[in-house]
């Protein structure tokens, strides 16, 4: 199913997870007793990230995909990233995706990496979004980020770049990680002011140990509102305690985007299922 049906099907919010790919050393089956338990919660969807700094691993994210979907059945969505990728490469990919019955897609840009050069066949996420829908048969999806990406040079920039990825193919939008639930509520109503119209979920990261989420905010530029630095000072050199706490903030989080009416929960696993069945027991009533 498209995931944009899922949103047009649903009279509740629609709640997904992200998981990502074993590193490149480790085999591809070492993630599937985890991926059985994450998939056993039933979300609407599970997303699967692509290579880390998007120099490769379509393959991996694809046969996770295809797992998630033919095998546990749930709705999947393969990321995909274009900055370091031609045409061709695209074509390949998505022919993969295609084979395998995987048919939605978040587009991405992509990490730059330092050393080496992008490609210039798509520069922007907007053009891969373009290119994907001329290509036909996925459903498309984007990023968008609450506190503003770090590349564009203020908010009102940022929102017409989204408005562009919009009018490009994206069909509904997974937000950057953000634990100031006011932000997301800013960023939305700027988003629907400048005729950004699809489904927009929030992205929650529970926070499980603190070289987690100083390696996060590094790479988004995260802000850290004053009642989340305290729980987390507090617990710090308590790892079980620290991850309760980080639990119950996501919760937190959720309770009150679900009572503003947000239109979906996107959940970053980490992999750990048990976070994942915490967070979904403690909401699933709510949505």
């Amino acid at each position: 199913m498209k995931i944009s049906d899922i949103f047009s099907n649903s009279d509740r919010a629609v709640l997904s997870f992200e998981v990502f790919p074993p590193k490149k050393n480790s085999p591809i089956e070492s993630v599937y007793s985890k991926l059985e338990e994450i998939c056993a919660l039933k979300p609407d969807f599970i997303s699967v990230t692509y290579g880390a700094g998007g120099t490769g691993g379509h393959s991996r994210t694809c046969e996770i995909a295809s797992k998630i979907k033919n095998h546990f059945n749930v709705e999947s969505v393969a990321h995909l990233t274009c900055v370091n990728s031609s045409k061709d490469d695209i074509d390949i990919t998505l022919e993969d995706f295609k084979s395998n019955n995987v048919e939605n897609i978040l587009a991405l840009r992509g990490d730059i990496v330092e050393g080496i050069e992008p490609k210039k066949d798509f520069v922007y996420a907007s053009d891969l979004c373009e290119y994907i829908k001329s290509y036909g048969g996925f459903d498309i999806g984007g990023a968008c980020y609450p506190e503003v990406h770090l590349e564009a040079k203020d908010e009102v920039e940022d929102i017409l770049n989204l408005r562009k990825k919009v009018d490009a193919g994206a069909q509904h939008l997974i937000s950057q990680l953000f634990f100031d639930n006011s932000v997301f509520y800013r960023f939305v109503e700027r988003a629907k002011i400048a005729g950004v119209n699809v489904p927009i979920e929030a992205g929650i990261m529970p926070v499980t140990n603190k070289s987690q989420i100083e390696r996060m905010v590094s790479m988004c530029g995260a802000s850290l509102p004053p009642k989340f630095v305290k729980v987390m000072q507090k617990y710090e050199s308590k790892p079980e305690a620290l991850r309760d706490a980080g639990i119950a903030y996501a919760v937190e989080q959720i309770v009150d985007l679900l009572a503003n009416g947000v239109d979906g929960i996107h959940l970053y696993t980490m992999n750990n299922p048990f976070v994942a069945r915490k967070i979904s027991e403690a909401v699933v009533s709510l949505l």
